[in-house]
């Protein structure tokens, strides 16, 4: 009786078992941070609005001081082309500002939805996109402000110069950290559940779990 007792009882234990799946601790078998998935969510987020701050507070004050050249009398005097470069000069901060603002309207829209993974996915993109726009209005605004100052041909030199520095800083060292230092044992925390997040395919589970609310 005992047993037929204690049988019966696994399967309850078992029905609740979603519930502590989702309590347990993401990528349990690597060394690292002991977190669920919606806690890594959570930090991923505070982690990328930190990011977009900084980058947010860039764009718009140069996004903010492209927008007042056109109303000095200098613009007037410009030729066609540096007229051509500095239109295309305040879209490109244009579409930076959109893209580094939309995660905060992303997070906004789909607050309480329960797929704050996901949002944290999209939100990233985003964030990446609006970082490559900043990187253009950068190159374009220095090739614009160095064709008005000096009008030497080393100025195409110069602006390829500061964009390598630039791609360097942003993209290859980042690059070559993470493949050096996410590989074997060293294995970044969040890699594993990285790509669970990007791939959104546990949102279903998150949703009918009870996963973050946020």
């Amino acid at each position: 009786m005992a047993t037929d007792a204690r049988a019966g009882h696994e399967p309850e234990e078992s029905g609740t078992g979603r519930p502590e799946e989702s309590r347990r601790p993401a990528e349990s078998g690597r060394p690292g941070r002991r977190e669920t998935r919606e806690e890594r969510a959570d930090r991923r987020w505070q982690e990328l609005i930190q990011e977009i701050r900084v980058a947010q507070t860039g764009v718009q004050i140069l996004l903010g001081f492209l927008l007042t050249v056109v109303f000095t009398p200098t613009f007037r005097e410009l030729g066609q082309t540096d007229k051509t470069i500095y239109i295309v000069t305040v879209v490109l901060g244009s579409l930076a500002t959109g893209a580094l603002i939309g995660p905060v309207a992303f997070h906004r829209i789909v607050s309480g939805r329960r797929i704050k993974p996901q949002a944290v996915a999209w939100a990233a993109r985003l964030t990446f996109v609006g970082l490559v726009l900043l990187l253009a209005t950068l190159t374009s605004a220095l090739l614009l402000i160095l064709r008005v100052a000096t009008h030497d041909g080393y100025v195409p030199w110069l602006v390829s110069g500061v964009l390598a520095w630039y791609l360097i800083c942003w993209f290859a060292l980042p690059v070559w950290a993470r493949v050096r230092h996410t590989n074997g044992e060293d294995g970044g925390d969040d890699r594993g559940g990285d790509r669970d997040d990007d791939r959104g395919g546990d949102g279903g589970r998150d949703d009918r779990d009870g996963g973050v609310q946020d």
